[in-house]
């Protein structure tokens, strides 16, 4: 059975428009904003985050009921049907949904929104590479490696490894910004305090919204 972190509520500043414009506008691509920064971490916390990339690959998702399994799966079709086009492989798709489910439930996050950020990042490109040297789906500078890592920045091209590092690294933002996303989303990006780069996210995870009731097609 996955454990997973209670999702918390985050504050949210008004993004202004921020959905409606950014698909208006096809902002879905890569943002080249900037990555995240390496700052000084106390011993403690970055035990915490060692701990929290390390472990091996994701079991197969156990559920506590029929229900569940189901919702699950129809998460995974609906979510297939959206991605089919940047991933035509039913197999890579498929991992590549059910690893990033694990992980972001792993670190308490929305699945959305790291569908998301992964869309702005790199547009669900394994092997993309930005300016300032940030690696894979997440976009993860290499310095984290060798942070709380084993410092292979190689590793960044590994798709559980690379989804892994960057909700870690998202959610010790979250707990640095007291839970605001706004902000946490300007750290991750390097861009702390400007609307840009959240916009973008937010208007991107609208596209990997799942609503559970919403009737089934025949």
């Amino acid at each position: 059975m996955i454990s997973l972190i209670p999702q918390r509520c985050f504050t949210r500043r008004s993004f202004l428009t921020a959905g409606t414009t950014c698909l208006a506008l096809g902002l879905t691509g890569i943002a080249h904003a900037g990555a995240q920064m390496e700052e000084p971490l106390v011993d403690s916390v970055r035990s915490a985050l060692s701990a929290a990339v390390s472990g091996q690959a994701p079991p197969e998702p156990l559920f506590a009921s029929t229900d569940a399994r189901m919702e699950y799966l129809r998460w995974l079709t609906s979510m297939s049907d959206k991605l089919h086009r940047r991933m035509p492989d039913w197999e890579v798709r498929r991992d590549f949904l059910q690893t990033v489910w694990y992980e972001a439930k792993r670190s308490g996050l929305e699945v959305s929104l790291v569908l998301g950020l992964i869309q702005v990042e790199s547009g669900f490109r394994k092997f993309a590479v930005s300016v300032a040297g940030a690696r894979g789906y997440m976009q993860i500078m290499p310095f984290w490696t060798r942070v709380i890592g084993d410092g292979d920045a190689g590793k960044l091209f590994h798709m559980q490894t690379n989804v892994r590092f960057g909700c870690v690294i998202l959610r010790h933002y979250l707990e640095r910004e007291r839970g605001d996303l706004f902000m946490a989303l300007g750290r991750y990006n390097g861009s702390r305090g400007k609307d840009k780069y959240p916009n973008l996210v937010l208007g991107a995870q609208r596209q990997w919204l799942f609503d559970a009731n919403a009737p089934r097609k025949a």
